[in-house]
């Protein structure tokens, strides 16, 4: 199989071929066609996250399922399936239905291991290379997965293409609004930033029916997305407050919720800053490590409130169907911002995500 693959002190991802184990009886081996490529990918790249070297990374797979564990329930050869995180299943959040805050998620998640230390993967000089990050490691033609990470979809769903964002940023954009927020009709909400995570909670709040969208961002094309995906207002942000301008927009009131997707903590306070009194915030993106948040302590006397929320504060496999359904009606077209490179030009997507000319970049196997 083939594999981008991560190495400390190298240009981010290289391609190789490697060799794959069988899959022990509690994992499910994946044929992956397509996955999304993301900011944490690239985070993880840079060496910023607890994930060792050498390492294949990619958290938003979509692919066919080619072999299963004997101990594995629910999937057959054949399935199609989107791969998400992982989690444990038996800790009071995973019970709960938010399997976002299991106790385990950077073990499992960033980990890149099995829970015995051992890797699936080898390279061409028969040396470890570490697989089962977010128990997909979907930048391989294959991979070795946990259960927890994969969601079994109708084999008559869109293109693995259009499914692969789904497993990560789509539903975490998604997720806040409909989870976190719970903004309902009517209501008036800003986002900040318009990458796949902020586009996908105009979409959201789309489809809830919010009256009056406004999207911030310091790309103009991302913005003119934003307005045809449903946005009433965008503005650049560039050289200007965020805060002051949804006011100026909302003539003094600010919005009844926000959502914050950059990770820059000057525009986490934005964020809480835009809202009306009573007004809910909700940040998505991952600040510098040891960032704190800045506010008016005397503002949230006025009910305001603000909320963390990871992978849409929802378990995947009820948050993916719940898009698909509206995808099917023409009300989620997640389609309209990604676009597509050969796992070959992956050194082209890294650029063009990192410049903001692709919104989603989508590798092909």
């Amino acid at each position: 199989m083939r594999a981008a693959v991560c190495r400390q002190g190298s240009d981010p991802f290289e391609l190789e071929e490697l060799t794959i184990g069988e899959p022990r009886a509690d994992e499910v081996l994946v044929r992956f066609t397509a996955t999304g490529l993301c900011h944490t990918d690239l985070v993880v790249a840079a060496g910023f996250m607890p994930t060792r070297f050498p390492v294949v990374v990619g958290h938003e797979g979509a692919g066919t399922v080619e072999a299963v564990g004997s101990a594995v329930r629910g999937f057959s050869p054949g399935d199609r399936v989107v791969a998400s995180f992982s989690f444990c299943g038996s800790c009071r959040s995973c019970l709960s239905g938010q399997p976002g805050y299991c106790p385990d998620h950077i073990a499992l998640n960033f980990g890149a291991q099995r829970a015995d230390g051992t890797v699936g993967l080898r390279d061409a000089s028969g040396n470890p290379v570490r697989d089962h990050f977010f128990g997909q490691s979907s930048f391989g033609d294959y991979g070795l997965c946990r259960p927890s990470s994969l969601i079994r979809i109708p084999q008559a769903s869109p293109p693995d293409h259009v499914l692969a964002p789904l497993g990560c940023g789509v539903i975490t954009g998604a997720g806040a609004v409909w989870n976190a927020l719970k903004v309902p009709a009517d209501a008036t909400i800003a986002v900040f930033g318009a990458g796949a995570v902020g586009l996908s909670a105009v979409m959201a709040a789309v489809a809830t029916g919010a009256s009056r969208i406004i999207v911030s961002d310091t790309h103009s094309n991302r913005l003119d997305l934003a307005t045809h995906l449903g946005a009433t207002d965008v503005f650049d942000a560039t050289n200007d407050s965020g805060a002051e301008n949804v006011r100026e927009l909302t003539h003094g009131l600010g919005v009844d919720f926000s959502v914050e997707c950059t990770g820059m903590p000057e525009v986490m306070a934005e964020a809480v800053a835009a809202l009306a009194p009573l007004g809910s915030a909700a940040i998505l993106g991952v600040p510098p490590e040891g960032a704190e948040l800045r506010t008016n302590a005397f503002a949230l006397l006025e009910g305001r409130t603000v909320t963390g929320c990871i992978v849409g504060h929802q378990a995947p496999a009820v948050l993916v169907p719940r898009i698909l359904r509206l995808h099917d009606k023409g009300r989620f077209p997640v389609e309209a911002m990604i676009r597509t490179y050969a796992l070959d030009d992956i050194a082209k997507a890294v650029d063009d995500a990192r410049s903001g000319a692709a919104v989603k970049p989508v590798l092909l196997h």
